[in-house]
């Protein structure tokens, strides 16, 4: 049994990574009441998103490489640099959560061009999501739902897995990638495919990737007694300069899926670096420009389409929601205040 919780708590993990990763809504299951069980997880924190609860906001650049202009019209593939701002967080919907080596993290990030356009992508460090529509994204939520007696009922996670199989598979190659020891050094996934458009319409299907320039370290083996100890390591690296990661952009062949980011793509397809990103300084949310911002992965510029992935469609509905809702609440300040900087 304890086992399954293991289980049941890595895949919960990568299920929040998304946020609300969903499909089809219909009128049986809203993107109102997909947040509706995150708030009945993890209770209500007004003000604050309602996954990925706990972050900071991220400042710097993105310099195009220009080799994805190929494959996309996108301003921001053409050589040059455009200003970025975005965030770093943890999956989970508790403003104060302690740090964990094995906590799922995220980055999400804000392109905008010198012709006004704007790009939104929200970004994880896990290789797949466990499963592949709404459904199966609200039955992994609601077995964390707490029953009559407080806890959540121990039958309810093997009957999601039993009810879809194809979490069996995603989970092991999430349990079988390790984890870095922290943000510089961790590699972000897009999980969902898109599709990038040439300047004559071609569309080609894509996943993208942030790799870092920091070489891997493996995962702290117990939590230090710093409960930010995560943002903290990161708040010491770039107190000695800009951290970078490489966008790397992978091109899907003829019957990869495009509509099942459960499913990972084969290691040999063909890559394109399509730039730099520098990350400069951090800022806490309520002094920072992350905090009322919607990481909407529908928000594309011209040049990237959605693909026909039914999660994409469900995440912006409910980002929207969640949005509204917070927006509309008091605000208390973010666990994580980094030190002011001279020059951030």
């Amino acid at each position: 049994m304890l086992a399954m919780a293991g289980i049941g708590a890595v895949v919960l993990g990568a299920a929040t990574a998304f946020a609300w990763a969903g499909g089809l809504f219909s009128h049986r299951l809203t993107q109102t009441r997909i947040i509706n069980t995150f708030e009945a997880v993890n209770g209500v924190h007004p003000g604050f998103r309602r996954n990925h609860t706990k972050g900071v906001c991220l400042a710097g650049t993105f310099q195009a490489s220009g080799d994805a202009a190929a494959i996309s019209d996108a301003v921001v593939f053409k050589p040059g640099t455009v200003p970025v701002f975005g965030r770093f967080a943890l999956a989970g919907g508790m403003p104060r959560t302690p740090d964990t080596p094995s906590t799922v993290r995220s980055m999400a990030l804000n392109f905008t061009t010198s012709n006004g356009e704007v790009w939104r992508t929200g970004m994880n460090d896990i290789p797949v999501l466990p499963v592949k529509d709404v459904q199966g994204f609200y039955d992994q939520v609601s077995t964390a739902k707490p029953g009559p007696n407080g806890k959540p009922d121990p039958a309810a996670f093997p009957a999601f897995l039993k009810k879809h199989p194809e979490a069996v598979q995603a989970i092991a190659i999430i349990k079988a990638t390790p984890f870095s020891k922290g943000f510089a050094d961790d590699r972000y996934e897009s999980l969902n495919a898109f599709l990038f458009v040439d300047a004559a319409g071609k569309k080609t299907p894509v996943r993208w990737a942030m790799v870092p320039v920091e070489p891997f370290q493996p995962a702290l083996k117990t939590a230090p007694s710093d409960q930010n100890f995560l943002f903290t390591d990161l708040e010491r690296r770039l107190a000695k300069g800009p951290v970078q990661w490489h966008l790397i952009v992978t091109i899907g062949a003829p019957g990869d899926p495009t509509n099942d980011a459960s499913k990972m793509w084969p290691k040999d397809r063909v890559k394109i670096d399509a730039g730099v990103l520098t990350v400069s300084a951090l800022t806490a949310e309520e002094d920072g420009n992350c905090r009322d911002i919607n990481f909407d992965p529908m928000m594309l510029p011209h040049g990237i389409q959605p693909s026909d992935d039914p999660l994409l469609s469900a995440r912006s509905a409910a980002y929207s929601v969640s949005f509204r809702r917070r927006a509309g609440e008091p605000k208390s300040p973010s666990a994580v205040q980094p030190p002011a900087r001279q020059g951030a």
